[in-house]
């Protein structure tokens, strides 16, 4: 008998596992009767949560790059590296200050005890400074000497304060995860040094290597971080850009690291225009503004949104390339005014009418100015060229360019005669 169930053991179970199959609804009310309430409850939550953070995903914690993606395009930027979140999303939520490891904990005792003498330091200088502005400027040896002594004591109080904070573990936590204030200095050098490391350099060989540099102005070295949009598309140093994009007027972020406001002159000059009857290029101002203050917290520059009764000279003139001609570098300048002193709008405006005789470099040395940054874009002819053309009523629209052909030399013509 022992024999017959085991072997009428497998055909049982392939008859129970048919039977399951068959009945679904079977299946379903047996599983049901071994659940609970509390574990539906705890799936519902789970559910719900789930639903709620795909609809508003937190930016510290986001991990997934389509809710990346979607909170990019609602202006909202992930904080941290991407490995960083999805491992905050298992973590205990402990405070950065708070983790419980030994060494970081005496680090930090002693990166506060330096912390304490550099506030000392920092208080004796704020006294220095108030009683130095209480001095009767006669007694301080003139206005100029009591303003560079002043100058001079800010710039030091401001080192002290970067002194202060550049050891501080939260400080840069904030400042990697785009939090840092920039009205505080230590934010604003961290900000410069970043900048410097990377962004900079290629500024610098982009319009070394294309010339832009002695083309537009004989020399131009950066201290500011101007980055270029057209709508939502940040433009990249040297990137072509079509003729459809380029006709709106631009916008900029122009992030400055010192601490006071500047007064700057913006222009977008062309180099490139093809003139055919010197065989040669002509330069066109395609912008010109005056008197648009910067600083390091107020960033956003909208071209469009200048006043036009003491900023705007010239409007934008979306660029166009003619068919057949070479790329067009489209340079844009940030040139800081004299002792940050607004320009006289009307002079200016009489004098700089036209776009095609006005020189950048005649504009810097007629109005004393420093070109403190800069950005480049190209352009080239495409599908859309013609159109825009129409559109600003860019006259021999239909005309191609085409390379003259050079005839060689005597010597050097083939002579099939020769030929074997």
């Amino acid at each position: 008998m022992a024999h017959c169930e085991r072997a009428s053991k497998p055909l049982l179970q392939c008859l129970q596992r048919t039977c399951t199959k068959g009945l679904p609804s079977l299946q379903v009310q047996s599983a049901r009767t071994f659940q609970t309430t509390a574990l539906a409850r705890e799936e519902a939550q789970t559910e719900a949560k789930t639903q709620s953070f795909y609809k508003s995903p937190d930016p510290s914690l986001v991990s997934s790059p389509r809710l990346e993606r979607r909170m990019l395009r609602q202006g909202i930027s992930p904080i941290g590296s991407r490995r960083r979140r999805a491992a905050l999303q298992d973590s205990a939520n402990i405070p950065f200050e708070q983790l419980p490891y030994q060494c970081f904990q005496e680090a930090r005792k002693v990166l506060l005890g330096d912390r304490e003498e550099k506030l000392k330091q920092i208080s004796t200088m704020s006294e220095k400074i108030s009683r130095l502005e209480a001095v009767p400027t006669e007694e301080a040896g003139g206005e100029q000497a009591k303003k560079s002594k002043l100058r001079a004591m800010e710039l030091h109080l401001d080192h002290l304060k970067i002194l202060a904070d550049s050891n501080d573990p939260l400080v840069k936590k904030k400042f990697e995860d785009g939090q840092g204030d920039m009205s505080k200095p230590i934010y604003r050098f961290l900000a410069d040094r970043k900048w410097r490391e990377y962004r900079r350099k290629i500024l610098v060989q982009r319009i070394t290597q294309m010339n832009v540099v002695p083309d537009v102005l004989p020399h131009c070295e950066p201290v500011v971080d101007t980055k270029l949009y057209f709508g939502r598309n940040a433009i990249q140093l040297g990137e072509f850009v079509n003729a459809s994009a380029s006709a709106m007027v631009p916008k900029l972020d122009i992030q400055l690291f010192d601490r006071d406001e500047k007064l700057v002159t913006i222009a977008v000059v062309d180099p490139d225009v093809p003139n055919v009857e010197k065989d040669g290029f002509d330069y066109k101002m395609h912008y010109l503004a005056v008197n648009v203050p910067i600083s390091a917290t107020s960033t956003k520059v909208d071209l469009s949104k200048l006043s036009t009764e003491s900023q705007e000279i010239l409007p934008w003139l979306p660029p166009v390339a003619q068919k057949g001609s070479p790329y067009h570098r489209l340079s844009l300048f940030i040139l800081e005014q004299k002792d940050s002193k607004p320009l006289d709008f009307a002079a200016v405006k009489a004098k700089e009418t036209d776009r095609d005789n006005t020189l950048l470099r005649t504009l810097q040395a007629r109005y004393h100015l420093k070109p403190i940054g800069a950005h480049l874009f190209r352009t080239k002819w495409d599908e859309t060229t013609e159109e825009v053309m129409r559109q600003i009523g860019f006259p021999e629209a239909d005309m191609e360019l085409r390379r003259k052909r050079v005839e060689p030399l005597p010597y050097k013509r083939r002579n099939p005669s020769t030929f074997r």
